[in-house]
């Protein structure tokens, strides 16, 4: 079959996971057949012999133009999802998620974020940022995204969360992102927003806590520094690892070079977690993730 005219074809991605079986690719790929005109133009697929939970994700197309198509293919993947205990999503491969970023002051990540999302490079649409500093107001409308500036102290944090969870219905939010919010987000927050937020921290966590912790890694002479990027649970710092950056770095790095290797390292495993969440790439597997790239 030679490859599909896009103008007479719609793209989508499906993410599929249920426990393992047997036949399972042929289940979900004759379903999709049923649909005319299908071409696939990836699929892959892992079976966790450790969980015994099987993940698969296909980038196919198919030959209709019209908006029930959509439909017809979630009712249908119901259906097997129903048959099979698993879950799904179907989305159109050219589709934005809809994100709301989160930060204090440092801006490096959110900076970053807002670049990427401008110029294409994310398929993200940041419907707002929301911060408990007014530092980057004017970095973010100038991108023309709306600042939301909710403070936060011991007294007035349940009182934030709440205008929070509310922003996120109101904004349709599909995605949170923590790019550097210093902020401890609550047990229950973070089971309402399982699977939906991602957040970033420096990867010397637990070894460097409390404040400086490059200056800490520069007084034990550290060889590599990095970042990573993961799910929020209710465990801090420790929920399923999306993504991780490393770079290599020796004596002759000061505290400040060592700062500026670990901005760089939290930018590109932020962006990359990001990236890999919304192309649907990233299956969660109890304390660890399924990553089919």
């Amino acid at each position: 079959m030679p490859v599909p005219n896009p103008e007479n074809t719609q793209r989508f991605v499906l993410a599929f996971a249920c426990p393992c079986d047997s036949g399972l690719t042929h289940a979900i790929v004759s379903t999709l057949m049923k649909f005319e005109g299908v071409y696939i133009y990836d699929l892959k697929q892992f079976d966790d012999l450790y969980t015994e939970r099987f993940f698969i994700r296909v980038d196919f197309s198919v030959n209709r133009t019209d908006s029930r198509v959509l439909t017809e293919m979630r009712a249908a993947f119901a259906q097997v999802a129903q048959n099979l205990s698993g879950d799904f999503s179907i989305n159109p491969k050219d589709a934005k998620t809809r994100t709301l970023i989160m930060v204090s002051k440092s801006d490096h990540c959110l900076n970053d974020l807002l670049y990427r999302s401008r110029i294409g490079a994310l398929p993200i649409e940041i419907v707002g940022v929301v911060s408990n500093h007014p530092d980057n107001k004017e970095l973010v409308e100038w991108h023309g995204i709306d600042y939301h500036h909710i403070p936060v102290t011991k007294e007035t944090k349940d009182d934030a969360e709440r205008q929070l969870l509310a922003l996120v219905d109101k904004l349709d939010v599909e995605l949170v992102v923590l790019a550097r919010y210093m902020q401890i987000l609550s047990d229950e927050l973070s089971r309402k927003l399982e699977g939906r937020v991602i957040n970033i921290h420096h990867s010397f966590l637990p070894a460097f806590k409390g404040a400086k912790p490059y200056h800490q890694a520069y007084a034990r002479g550290v060889k590599t520094i990095g970042a990573t990027a993961h799910y929020v649970n209710e465990e801090l710092d420790e929920g399923p690892i999306i993504s991780q950056q490393l770079i290599h770095v020796d004596h002759a790095y000061g505290p400040e070079d060592l700062v500026a290797a670990g901005r760089d390292s939290e930018c590109k495993a932020l962006a990359e977690a990001v990236r890999l969440h919304c192309e649907s790439r990233v299956f969660l597997n109890g304390t660890r993730t399924v990553v089919l790239k």
